[in-house]
């Protein structure tokens, strides 16, 4: 069994073919998905986070409405940049959403990746401590943004607060129980995978991972999620991890899906760079009618090795069609796989 979710990239676009014209649609759909999404049986729903860029950003305030109006549906990020982030701000922000979802936030959170502007983070309002990359400055923010979610206190009291405290040192409010462990860290290394687990957090592993065997992509990551575990494994931590994968995966059930996806399927890997000094592996995307589909993704190492898929949706195409996309897979691909 395997817990199926989706992922959406939130793109809008005042273009003829997208049924997301501006944020407000791509907001308002993304909670009417949800909510749909809830009613067939999915798993979670999870959003990718870019500043700068026509797609979602603050995430907390749609985590929130999604909370408010399913039930059952888990309710992620993929991933946020911590770079960008005010880590005691957001943890207050972060328990919100979860109390009103009722304690179903999975929030993906990471060091970031390449953005639509040069250091956008700095435009926020921060920058590296001396002596530190962006990317150690994500990390530290994430170790604190973890450290407070723990609910212990930490702040000495005013001595004449405005209203009574508690006896104590004073922790952020309010508090979410259980949401410390229900933090992922999006890693695209083997070697941030192992600190993940060091560090007691869930994995996710996208489409996407620095290429550091020249293997097909799949290998790569199913070693990668072994890494992980067995650094986990080794840490001592008392639960058991959480590990997602993310995949493009289009079951071609009618016309329409020929249309749009008959072509995707034919495709393999690719390598290629995302920052100037790191290669990567793309991993290639699944469209085939349903038998074939089954056939190809058994092969699948990392998917195996994962206990949840999140299937990213093409979001502009609407609610309607993004629901017979996962309801396809529910019907026609998971059975056959023994993920349902």
């Amino acid at each position: 069994m395997k817990k199926i979710g989706f992922l959406s990239f939130g793109h809008w676009s005042d273009h003829p073919s997208y049924l997301t014209r501006n944020g407000g649609d791509t907001l308002l759909q993304s909670i009417d998905l949800s909510v749909a999404a809830e009613e067939l049986g999915v798993d979670g729903a999870y959003f990718r986070v870019h500043h700068f860029a026509r797609q979602l950003a603050s995430p907390f305030p749609l985590l929130a409405a999604i909370g408010a109006k399913t039930n059952t549906i888990e309710i992620g990020t993929g991933v946020i940049d911590m770079r960008y982030e005010n880590p005691l701000y957001m943890v207050e922000d972060a328990s919100a959403a979860d109390l009103i979802a009722g304690h179903r936030l999975q929030l993906g959170i990471s060091r970031g990746s390449p953005e639509q502007v040069i250091e956008g983070w700095r435009h926020f309002g921060y920058q590296p401590e001396e002596g530190e990359t962006d990317a150690d400055m994500g990390r530290r923010k994430a170790m604190e943004f973890l450290d407070k979610l723990k609910g212990t206190g930490f702040a000495e009291p005013n001595p004449y607060p405005m209203f009574p405290n508690p006896p104590g040192l004073l922790r952020l409010e309010p508090y979410a129980d259980g949401l410390r462990d229900r933090i992922w860290w999006g890693a695209a290394s083997n070697a941030t995978a192992i600190w993940a687990a060091e560090n007691g957090m869930n994995l996710q592993s996208s489409t996407l991972k620095f290429d550091e065997s020249g293997k097909p992509f799949h290998i790569q990551q199913a070693e990668q999620i072994r890494l992980y575990k067995d650094a986990w494994k080794k840490a001592g931590h008392e639960r058991e991890p959480r590990v997602s994968v993310s995949r493009s995966i289009f079951a071609i059930v009618n016309d329409q899906d020929r249309y749009y996806f008959g072509q995707q399927g034919k495709g393999d890997d690719s390598f290629g760079y995302i920052e100037a000094d790191k290669r990567a592996v793309f991993g290639r995307s699944y469209a085939a009618e349903p038998d074939q589909l089954v056939k190809e993704l058994a092969n699948d190492e990392a998917i195996q090795e994962a206990d949840t898929l999140l299937l990213t949706i093409p979001n502009t195409l609407g609610v309607d069609y993004n629901i017979h996309v996962l309801s396809a897979i529910l019907e026609h691909v998971a059975p056959a796989l023994g993920w349902r």
